[in-house]
């Protein structure tokens, strides 16, 4: 596994308080349904946009459990194992899905196999992945944001969570911000992983990612 790296707070605040209804970056969300056995139940794939408001509602509250967690506690900031980043398998298909903005079901069917070839889950869970795309606005001096805006910060964030009753997804047990948030700019050769138990966390989690 690569170095832990700190994971700054303010920066993860500063995405959860654009993950609400009237300050939504998320542009669009997918994700796959995996039953009791292990095998694949159904996918979806749409613009975050047409959700109804309590959809809205439901998934930005699931997604804004990985940045919103603990920082350095539940939620780390590593370095991708090679010192070429373009090495990862993981690597790839995370920039390519992102470069696409998850409107390519192909390469979005290859990231869930994984996941289920790799993943030990104890009952049924879905896997939810989202694009959001942040202008990130410049800051002055004494940390007031201005119109400006310094990047545009294009990212993935994604959880894994058991299915409830009518596909409703429970507490998340793991998930991941791609590429990270590092000194308010996307920072692709690192990726922030969330575990929601960090003293019994999923460690194959971490390994299919590759770090």
């Amino acid at each position: 596994m690569s170095e832990c790296m700190l994971v700054n707070r303010e920066d993860m605040m500063e995405l959860t308080r654009r993950m609400t209804l009237s300050r939504n970056s998320l542009f669009r969300i997918a994700g796959c349904y995996i039953d009791d056995d292990g095998d694949y139940e159904g996918s979806f794939n749409t613009s975050f946009l047409k959700l109804s408001s309590k959809d809205k509602i439901k998934n930005l509250e699931l997604m804004k459990k990985v940045p919103f967690s603990e920082t350095n506690i539940n939620l780390k900031r590593y370095l991708f194992d090679s010192k070429k980043p373009e090495t990862s398998q993981m690597w790839r298909l995370l920039m390519t899905l992102k470069e696409c903005k998850l409107k390519n079901d192909e390469m979005l069917d290859l990231f869930y196999d994984f996941i289920m070839e790799r993943f030990k889950c104890a009952g049924a869970y879905g896997i939810r992945i989202a694009y959001g795309c942040y202008d990130v606005p410049i800051k002055t001096k004494n940390h007031e944001s201005q119109r400006e805006s310094e990047e545009v910060y294009e990212y993935l964030i994604c959880t894994i969570a058991p299915t409830l009753d009518d596909y409703e997804a429970g507490d998340p047990l793991c998930g991941f911000l791609f590429p990270a948030f590092t000194d308010r700019g996307g920072d692709r050769n690192h990726i922030c992983v969330f575990q929601s138990n960090a003293k019994r966390p999923h460690s194959e989690w971490e390994e299919l990612l590759g770090v």
